[in-house]
C-alpha cells in the first residue's frame, strides 16, 4: 500500500521536475550553467515534507530563469536522501562531485543533516536548510562549517509545544512520546523540560519508527490519565498511532511537530485525525497575506496548495539566486558560503540573518489544528497563549 502510493506521487513530480528544468534550459558542460541542489526526502516514508520543500525550490528557480536579468541559466539538482540518515552521505556525494552545483537547499531533516554536513563542510559547499530542527546540528564542536539554519531550532518548538499546554490548554499531567530520531529525541526534551518548569507532570516514553502495532503504547497514555500528549515524531507514524489511540478512546488535548505537519497526517489518520494540534516554524503560505501570491502560482506550477515548508525552502532558494547574482556565475563554493553567513534577506516568510554558528536569528513558532479535515492555521504560539 505504501509503495503504491509513493509510486502515484512520484510520477506527476516527475512529470514537474522535467517541465521546469527545461525551462532553466542548462546545459553543465557551457559553463553558462549553475546549479542549485535539494537534498530531502523525495521516495520512501515521509515523501511529501520532501516534495514541499522540492516544488518551492524549482518554482524560484523557473521564475529566476524567465526574468532574463541573471546573465546566466540555473539549474535545479535532486538529491534524495529518503529522509534516513544511512543514505544522506552518498545523496551529499552525488552534488558535491557536481563541480557546478554551487549551494544546496536542504538537507531537509535533521538526522541526514547530522551525517551529511562532514562532507558539506570538507567540500565547501553551503546548505542551508529550511526545515531541520535538532537544536545540537549548529554546536560549533561538530564543526559544519558549511551549515547554515534558515528556521528556529526545536528549543523554540518544543518551548512552544510545552508553554501552549501549560498557558492555553491548561493540562495537569502530559504523555510525552518521541520516536527515537535525532529530532523526535530533540524535540522531546526541550518540551518536557518545559512542561516540568511550568508545574505539569509528564511521562515519557521512547516508540521507536515503524513499530508495527501502536495498540500497547495507545493503552498505556489511556491508563495514565493524562490530559495531554505530545507526539515528537513524523506522519507517517503518527497516523497509525492515532488511529490507536482514537481507538483506546484517548481525550485528551494531542500535538505534535512540523514533521508531522502535513496534509499526508490527514489522509492516512482519517477521522483520528480531528482535533490535533500541530506546532511548526513555517507559517502558512495560503493564509499570510506577504506569501498569497507564492501560494497562487505555486497551486498553478503544481496543480496543489504549498505545504509544510514549501514557501520557506522557496525563500531560502532565492536567497542563494540573489547572492548568486551579485558574484556572478562563476562564484567559488567557499565564497558563496561567506557570502550567505553574512546576508540578510528579506523573504516573504521571514527575514533571514544568522547566527556566526549558522543558526537562525528568529523564534516564532505557529500552532495549527485539524478541523473537518483540514489543517487549520491558528496563529503565532505567543499570540495565542497571550
Amino acid at each position: 500500500m505504501l509503495n503504491k502510493t509513493v509510486i502515484k506521487l512520484a510520477i506527476p513530480v516527475a512529470v514537474g521536475a522535467l517541465a521546469l528544468t527545461g525551462c532553466g534550459g542548462g546545459d553543465s558542460g557551457s559553463g553558462d550553467t549553475v546549479k542549485i541542489a535539494f537534498e530531502g526526502p523525495l521516495s520512501g516514508d515521509n515523501v511529501a515534507l520532501g516534495e514541499n520543500m522540492q516544488n518551492g525550490v524549482q518554482l524560484a528557480i523557473k521564475q529566476a530563469n524567465a526574468s532574463g536579468d541573471l546573465g546566466f541559466k540555473l539549474e535545479y539538482v535532486a538529491a534524495d536522501d529518503q529522509g534516513l540518515p544511512d543514505k544522506a552521505p552518498t545523496a551529499a556525494q552525488k552534488v558535491i562531485d557536481d563541480p557546478d552545483v554551487k549551494a544546496v537547499v536542504g538537507p531537509a531533516f535533521s538526522g541526514p543533516t547530522n551525517t551529511a554536513s562532514p562532507s558539506y563542510a570538507e567540500a565547501g559547499l553551503v546548505t542551508v536548510t529550511p526545515s531541520a530542527t535538532n537544536p545540537l546540528l549548529t554546536d560549533e564542536a561538530n564543526g559544519f562549517t558549511s551549515l547554515l539554519r534558515a528556521v528556529p531550532n526545536d528549543n523554540m518548538q518544543g518551548k512552544a509545544m510545552g508553554d501552549f499546554f501549560s498557558k492555553k490548554i491548561g493540562a495537569k499531567k502530559v504523555y510525552l512520546i518521541d520516536d527515537k530520531t535525532d529530532y523526535g529525541v530533540g524535540l522531546s526534551k526541550v518540551a518536557e523540560a518545559t512542561l516540568k518548569a511550568a508545574g505539569v507532570s509528564v511521562v515519557k516514553k521512547s516508540v521507536p519508527q515503524k513499530t508495527p502495532d501502536y495498540s500497547a503504547t495507545a493503552k498505556d497514555v489511556v491508563n495514565s490519565k493524562a490530559d495531554g500528549l505530545i507526539y515528537a515524531g513524523y506522519y507517517q507514524d503518527l497516523a497509525p498511532f492515532a488511529k490507536k489511540l482514537s481507538d483506546a478512546g484517548f481525550k485528551g488535548a494531542a500535538i505534535s511537530g512540523d514533521g508531522s505537519n502535513d496534509a499526508k497526517f490527514v489522509e492516512l489518520a482519517g477521522s483520528a485525525s480531528e482535533n490535533w494540534y500541530l506546532t511548526c516554524p513555517c507559517t502558512d503560505a495560503t493564509v499570510e497575506a506577504g506569501t498569497k501570491k507564492f501560494a497562487e502560482d505555486y497551486q498553478k506550477e503544481f496543480n496543489r496548495a504549498p505545504g509544510t515548508y514549501s514557501a520557506e525552502a522557496y525563500d531560502v532558494a532565492n536567497m542563494i539566486i540573489a547572492e548568486i547574482k551579485k558574484a556572478g556565475k562563476d562564484v567559488e563554493r567557499e565564497a558563496l558560503r561567506d557570502a550567505l553567513a553574512k546576508a540578510s534577506y528579506k523573504g516573504l516568510t521571514k527575514t533571514f540573518s544568522f547566527e556566526k554558528n549558522g543558526e537562525f536569528k528568529g523564534t516564532d513558532v505557529f500552532v495549527y489544528q485539524v478541523k473537518s479535515g483540514k489543517i487549520a492555521y491558528q496563529g503565532n504560539v505567543n499570540e495565542l497563549i497571550g
